[in-house]
């Protein structure tokens, strides 16, 4: 990692200007009611349009370059801006985006011709993204990690509900008090929420004082999205014949292969330290451009097909909002549970081609249409939304914490550049009329195809073929001839089709509890429960191995009720893999025959390391060796002894200090020093009334943030409540879990104290 940084501690901040502190949750609500703004000023400027095409004479074409221009700048606005929130701090850039905002909608209230209004527009979508993406920078800037998906999941679902809002009574709003006065709303709204940022937002940052990194790679990136997003635009008005369009997808080419070329050019220790790994930032392009081109496929679409029944335009409005009621469901689910990027993937986007196949077919009859579509627009918007929003959990939890504003813009970018790829097609260009029935149709199984297509490249292949298998049979009995013959053929075929799918998640389903009861019979038989009490003391234990599913590492603990008092081991093989789970196995047993036999504690540490100079022998590992602390209680006395092989030190937490224990430590197990005449001799700790011993190995202190920081097990120790051991494991799991995204080595932790 480059540069100084500055990290941003979660927890209760100091408010500016005052000596009290905000809570993360009122950062939370904060950003997220500010970031409402992206949704309802686009909902407001489609309301008013009419009213300003009367009064002011904005026509059809001053639309579309409002619409083309502001997309593109937006687009340069989006990494800039999010650049800047590194350099100069995220409430800084955040304050300076809304002023944009409050200027440019005031501007809007008073434009006095088409060009002052385009204009306008042109500056509250640039100052929007702005602020969009400021807020995705800020709430990833302030929560841990491993707490990001819970965050967004929350974060996400306000906006939808933001946006079903806006969607119902913006055109309210505009009929009652005119396009100025809705202008000028919104310029109070921006004004509004700059005063609360100021007011109650900490300054989370700067995390990054060095120059912008590769910036000639930053800039073709974005010179890439700009030109595509223009040429996709442009091509329907232009002509894809015509030079202008041509010259803009071979600059979009180039500034592509510039962006790869440069990547690949620098040093791979700087690539590993600035980029997000190329399987969570692909996750998150992908999940963008289909989240966007879907909102465009379905704003097109569904005016059409409901208006065609006979529907009033609330109506209309009603059955779109089904997309952010379904989209907020969908968030909520990924905030309470642990949905991983791929199980979204695999079941939301079936689930959201499932539903654009079926959308027209439901709003064929008046009896059905209202229900019928509103429950499969919400259909829709659960299915997209549940296989977008892991994936940009997951990439905003992997982005280092100096250059998440840059690479925080990706997700708006991608979205946008999926806008302009659905508005590329022949029925949904800025000049285009309303597209006719027959054309909606045609629209919703392109709209089909390309979520299919994502969710080939996301999920689960299996699933998606299934899915796009089904739609086709939809396709012929729309299409082809109704009899009841080929309705039985198509009934039959989707059976068919749904028996497909059952019996491969049936299947994998059966193999994954074989496997985790496998894994559970194996930690069992390895690495015994640590009990809560045993002789004098109460305990605590944890094991988190880092590989899901494997149940047991290179990590090794026991506790056990011996002759000789109450002995504990905790130690770390050298290595992963089989041999490790070996050389941990034979350790346990070396352990708990020797324990029960052997008096002195530090013969028990040498009979230790034997065991690992045969392993290492026997297995021709000349570099073989293990780390181990072990501990002895006796009696009622307070104090333990500790023989300490090359491990970490233990810790005292207590309520009137925390503080690590000075053990003495001798070289590692497999060493050949440790023998019966006392090399390690056991060495006395005393603990404070009132306090927990702690012990652990290196996977917690180690472990890493984004920005590649290690846990601060020591902060984080002294910010405990309660010092029992069961609450001090319960700490420290949830803790490291926030702290990090993904665990790259094996946790053990024991916690004891007296009785």
């Amino acid at each position: 990692m480059t540069g100084t940084t500055t990290p941003y501690r979660a927890g209760a901040a100091p408010a500016p200007g005052s000596g009290h502190t905000v809570s993360p949750r009122v950062i939370g609500l904060v950003l997220a009611l500010v970031a409402a703004l992206y949704v309802v000023a686009p909902a407001m400027n489609a309301a008013v349009a009419p009213l300003v095409h009367t009064d002011l004479g904005v026509t059809a074409e001053d639309d579309a370059v409002a619409q083309i221009a502001g997309a593109c700048l937006a687009i340069g606005v989006l990494a800039v801006t999010g650049r800047a929130g590194d350099l100069k701090g995220r409430r800084t850039v955040l304050t300076a985006s809304l002023a944009a905002l409050c200027l440019g909608s005031a501007a809007l209230a008073v434009s006095f011709d088409p060009a002052t209004y385009v204009l306008g527009r042109i500056v509250v979508a640039a100052a929007l993204a702005a602020v969009f993406v400021s807020c995705l920078a800020f709430m990833a800037t302030v929560s841990m990690p491993g707490r990001i998906r819970r965050i967004m999941g929350g974060w996400l679902a306000a906006m939808s509900a933001g946006f079903v809002l806006a969607v119902n009574l913006a055109p309210h709003a505009a009929a009652l008090t005119g396009w100025r006065i809705a202008a000028a709303l919104m310029a109070a709204a921006a004004a509004a929420a700059l005063l609360l940022v100021r007011r109650l937002l900490p300054e989370a940052g700067p995390l990054a004082r060095e120059p912008l990194p590769a910036a000639a790679r930053t800039v073709a990136r974005v010179l890439c999205a700009v030109s595509l997003a223009a040429a996709l635009q442009l091509a329907p008005l232009w002509g894809w014949q015509d030079l202008r369009v041509g010259t803009l997808l071979t600059a979009a080419v180039l500034a592509c292969a510039a962006a790869l070329a440069g990547a690949l050019r620098r040093a791979p220790e700087r690539r590993r330290a600035e980029q997000v790994p190329g399987a969570v930032w692909t996750g998150a392009l992908v999940a963008g451009l289909a989240l966007g081109f879907t909102q465009v496929v379905l704003t097109t679409a569904v005016p059409t097909l409901v208006s065609a029944v006979g529907f009033a335009d609330r109506i209309t409005a009603l059955v779109l909002s089904a997309f952010g009621v379904g989209g907020g469901a969908a968030c909520l689910l990924i905030r309470h549970r642990n949905v991983s990027p791929l199980a979204g993937a695999s079941l939301g986007l079936p689930l959201a081609a499932l539903g654009m196949a079926l959308l027209h077919a439901l709003v064929d009859h008046a009896s059905h249409a209202l229900v019928g579509g509103f429950a499969v627009v919400t259909l829709v918007g659960f299915g997209t939304m549940l296989a977008a929003a892991p994936q940009m959990a997951r990439f905003l939890a992997a982005v280092p914490r100096p250059h998440l504003g840059v690479n925080a813009a990706l997700l708006p970018v991608a979205i946008l550049v999926g806008t302009a790829a659905a508005q590329a097609l022949p029925y949904t260009s800025a000049l285009g009329p309303m597209p006719l029935p027959t054309e909606a149709r045609e629209l919703l199984w392109v709209g089909t195809i390309v979520v299919a297509v994502a969710a080939l490249a996301l999920g689960r292949p299996v699933v998606a073929l299934v899915v796009a298998a089904a739609s086709v049979l939809q396709y012929v009995m729309m299409h082809a001839d109704t009899s009841q013959p080929m309705s039985v053929l198509v009934a039959l075929g989707v059976g068919a089709a749904a028996g497909a799918v059952a019996w491969s998640r049936r299947e994998q389903t059966e193999r994954l509890t074989r496997t985790r009861e496998t894994a559970g019979a194996l930690q069992c038989a390895v690495l015994h429960p640590i009990p809560p009490r045993l002789g004098g003391l109460r305990l605590a234990g944890l094991y988190r191995p880092a590989t899901a599913g494997t149940a047991i590492g290179g990590d090794f603990l026991e506790a056990l009720d011996t002759p000789y008092g109450t002995r504990i081991l905790i130690g770390d093989v050298r290595g992963k893999g089989l041999q490790a789970v070996q050389t941990v196995t034979d350790l346990l047993g070396c352990f708990r025959s020797r324990a029960h036999e052997t008096e002195d504690l530090g013969e028990v540490a040498a009979s230790l390391d034997r065991q690992v100079r045969r392993a290492a022998l026997a297995r021709g590992d000349e570099e073989l060796f293990a780390t181990a602390l072990l501990l002895q209680h006796s009696g009622p006395s307070q104090d333990l002894q500790a023989v300490n092989c090359g491990h970490l030190a233990p810790w005292a937490v207590g309520p009137a200090r925390t503080r690590e224990l000075d053990v003495p430590a001798v070289l590692p197990l497999g060493f050949g020093l440790l023998d019966a005449a006392g090399a390690a001799r056991p060495h006395r700790v005393s603990l404070d009334p009132g306090a927990t011993l702690l012990t652990h190995t290196d996977g917690l202190s180690e472990a890493r943030n984004s920005s590649g920081e290690f846990y601060p097990l020591a902060e984080r120790l002294v910010s405990v409540g309660r010092h029992t051991p069961d609450d001090l494991v319960r700490h420290l799991d949830d803790d490291v879990r926030d702290w990090t995204h993904h665990l790259a080595d094996d946790i053990a932790v024991i916690a004891l104290g007296p009785r």
